[in-house]
């Protein structure tokens, strides 16, 4: 199988960004973006979906968390979307539902090539460590307009708004191992188009 990796940098008057994954990885992160709380819900994504990742960036937080965050979507979308190539033989579907104490969080994706997102989580506060929470949506926002695929992302149970938004990074990690698997049986793209774009 050929390699499934992407190293992309992104540079505007508000982010510098380097950005690395291996989708056929084991989970190995290391993650700077300057905000903890999202470092450690980057970490999520590769820990559960067994994709390496590195992320550095150098962003305008003296203004906000916003730029940074966004932005992190959009060049992480970008690298799936070139590290995925053709998509042939990939499993296009993953979905799973992650329970972490009172919270039950469900992710569901299709790698289909078109991009909307449905995100139906309501944070009851503004802020997580120095995360705005409202930023959450925006990353999933910016990594789905770049990859192209449809994302529904629920809450279906819980009360702490931390363990709400690990969850989330969780599900979508474990979502996406599933849907970007490889499997032997399909032996172009898993559509009746014969493409995935």
């Amino acid at each position: 199988m050929n390699e499934r990796k992407s190293t992309l940098n992104r540079v505007t008057k508000e982010t510098n960004i380097q950005l690395s994954v291996n989708i056929d990885g084991s989970g190995q992160s290391s993650m700077n973006t300057g905000i903890g709380f999202f470092d450690h819900m980057l970490t999520h994504i590769s820990k559960h979906g067994f994709f390496d990742m590195e992320v550095l960036v150098e962003g305008d937080l003296d203004v906000d968390c916003h730029h940074t965050i966004e932005d992190v979507g959009i060049v992480l979308g970008n690298a799936l979307k070139e590290a995925l190539k053709d998509k042939k033989g990939i499993k296009r579907y993953g979905s799973c539902i992650i329970p972490m104490d009172e919270t039950l969080v469900l992710c569901a994706i299709d790698l289909s090539g078109r991009a909307y997102l449905n995100f139906e989580v309501p944070f009851t506060v503004p802020m997580l460590g120095s995360m705005q929470t409202e930023m959450v949506e925006e990353f999933f926002r910016g990594l789905v307009q770049q990859l192209g695929i449809n994302l529904h992302i629920k809450l279906l149970d819980g009360k702490n708004n931390h363990h709400i938004a690990e969850g989330i990074f969780k599900a979508f990690g474990k979502a996406l191992d599933e849907a970007t698997m490889v499997d032997p049986r399909i032996k172009d793209v898993l559509s009746t188009k014969g493409t995935l774009d």
